[in-house]
């Protein structure tokens, strides 16, 4: 049975969709099934694996309201082993009429449920917003992976989101726990970057990965080519660092070909 992963921040930009797309993309690679469920009406994570949503007749939308079977909705995508249900903008308006409906926090369960078996691993990226549908992705999920900035001011967003996850855990899904805190966009020449780490380990002792992000031309071109950087350019900085998370997520000793560049891993 597929494990279900959402990642969730309700700070925007801090690289939600680049982490479901590049570990969905090297998980793949890896001859795992990965399905990415995009439930942001941004659809960041629809575009990055090279999908257009002006072309699409179905959608996370309309299994979320009922008007479709998650079936129905699920595209394979040109990278090997990913699949994906993609997002579009009428996304936004679904908040209000989930509000109408039955069930209105657990309705992707329900769906998810119907596939799960199919999959090694299943990735939810999140709206940034503490929304009906952020609810339905945490609901659904085993864990909750959360992307951040080494920014102090990431720090207040963090604590609303934990509080969220606790309410959750409380009143509908016990069962959620964290994968982890992922520090995105890392700079580690900063004093603040070690500080902000610092202060995270002191509340999430042992939950936060030891791969960090770099800020990486590459990474952040790959999207507007319609690739997870392992297909854009494997050689960069980048994929180096998602292939690094990717194996703290599998729990695997690393294995790369080259010495990783620009940011530290051990296994411990």
């Amino acid at each position: 049975m597929g494990k279900i992963i959402a990642v969730a921040n309700q700070k925007g930009g801090v690289g939600k969709s680049t982490t479901v797309v590049n570990l969905a993309a090297y998980l793949g690679m890896r001859g795992k099934k990965v399905l990415c469920v995009d439930t942001d009406s941004q659809g960041n994570t629809t575009t990055g694996l090279g999908v257009q949503k002006k072309t699409l007749k179905c959608s996370c939308y309309n299994v979320l309201i009922g008007s479709a079977r998650i079936q129905d909705a699920l595209l394979e995508t040109e990278f090997e082993g990913v699949s994906l249900v993609p997002a579009v903008a009428d996304l936004a308006g679904a908040e209000i009429e989930l509000i109408e409906l039955e069930n209105r926090v657990s309705r992707l369960k329900a769906a998810l449920m119907t596939c799960r078996t199919d999959y090694d691993y299943i990735f939810i990226d999140c709206p940034p917003s503490l929304s009906l549908i952020t609810l339905n992705s945490l609901v659904a999920a085993d864990t909750v992976m959360i992307p951040m900035t080494a920014e102090f001011l990431a720090l207040e967003g963090l604590a609303q989101l934990w509080s969220t996850v606790r309410l959750i855990r409380s009143k509908y899904n016990p069962s959620l726990h964290l994968e982890g805190i992922l520090f995105t966009m890392y700079d580690a020449r900063l004093n603040l970057s070690a500080e902000v780490v610092a202060e995270v380990e002191k509340f999430f002792p042992g939950q936060i990965f030891e791969t960090k992000i770099p800020r990486n031309v590459r990474l952040s071109e790959a999207p507007s080519h319609g690739k997870p950087v392992f297909y854009y350019d494997r050689s960069s900085k980048g994929a180096d660092a998602y292939e690094l998370l990717a194996h703290e997520l599998l729990d695997e000793p690393l294995v790369l070909d080259k010495k990783p560049r620009g940011f530290i891993f051990s296994k411990k």
